[in-house]
């Protein structure tokens, strides 16, 4: 089983043509992962703090649908977070986030399992980030680091984070217990700017991360693995929006390795170049067949096939 911990939140899209009748969808980045994860087919679990309010509620029904395993959920007393999502003429979406005082963020010891006896656990985004549960998370999955394969897509939210060393600081102690990266450019560029995006790869390459991936929108994205580096492009796709992109990228990644032995931190080593170009490749179609409807909405595999 894989693992996938952080925010549930929603996403309450507003188009350019018309910001009266905003559309609430599921979102957050982790919850997203763990839905493109469970419509793929691989068995996933969410370990998230929702809300019983109407959103909560929505959010649990929408996990439900994707046949993601909620045994771990945590039942919160604070209110659901909301992201506005502004989505424009292109495509591309701007986002605002409404979370003083909601439930992704409260996270205490014992609310997460000490022996959960996942394969993977992927992580990232602003659950990881913001106080007062971030730390908690972040001692968690150092623990389990030792013995799973822990994910990381930082997926920065900048209007958030505050202080820019205080959160690369932060941003490099998960790096230091991460076997798998995925990054996007932009990320890259608001954390270390005008530092190469190859340059920082290959750092983390060098200091035992086993899978580095640096995606780049539509061109696709750069990948270390296996002792190689190389491109792969992004798949072809009729753009509706770009919501919850990045997210289905890492669940189709995590997928293929999945299914394909080579999650597993032991198995994970025995990765190689051709295999990881394979899965980013994979990776890449589901992220394509998300950008072509509106909202974060993963693929099912039969869609794909």
């Amino acid at each position: 089983m894989i693992g996938v911990v952080g925010e549930a939140l929603i996403d309450l899209e507003v188009a350019a043509s018309d910001a009266r009748h905003p559309v609430a969808h599921p979102g957050g980045s982790p919850m997203n992962v763990a839905v493109a994860l469970g419509r793929l087919g691989s068995e996933t679990a969410f370990l998230g703090r929702l809300s019983s309010d109407a959103f909560g509620r929505l959010l649990r029904t929408h996990l439900a649908k994707s046949e993601v395993d909620m045994r771990w959920i945590v039942d919160a007393e604070e209110p659901t977070s909301l992201a506005i999502v502004s989505v424009a003429p292109d495509g591309s979406a701007d986002y605002a986030f409404h979370t003083g005082g909601t439930a992704d963020w409260q996270w205490r010891r014992g609310e997460l399992p000490g022996e959960p006896g996942l394969d993977a656990v992927h992580a990232g985004s602003l659950a990881l980030a913001l106080e007062p549960g971030g730390p908690v998370l972040e001692r968690w999955l150092a623990g389990l680091s030792t013995r799973t394969t822990v994910s990381l897509d930082p997926n920065v939210r900048p209007a958030l984070l505050g202080d820019r060393d205080a959160y690369r600081e932060r941003l490099e102690r998960w790096l230091a217990f991460a076997a798998i990266v995925k990054v996007s450019d932009e990320d890259l560029a608001w954390v270390w700017p005008g530092e190469a995006p190859e340059a920082l790869a290959e750092s983390w390459i060098a200091k035992g991360r086993k899978l580095v991936v640096v995606t780049r929108g539509g061109d696709g994205a750069l990948v270390w693995a296996g002792g190689e580096s190389f491109a792969v492009g992004a798949a072809p796709v009729d753009m509706v929006d770009t919501v919850g992109a990045g997210d289905a990228f890492s669940g189709g990644l995590l997928d293929w390795l999945g299914r394909n032995g080579r999650l597993r931190l032991g198995d994970l080593d025995a990765l190689t170049a051709a295999e990881a170009r394979e899965a980013v490749g994979f990776a890449s179609r589901v992220a394509a067949a998300t950008c072509s409807r509106a909202g974060a909405n993963p693929p099912r595999r039969e869609e794909l096939d």
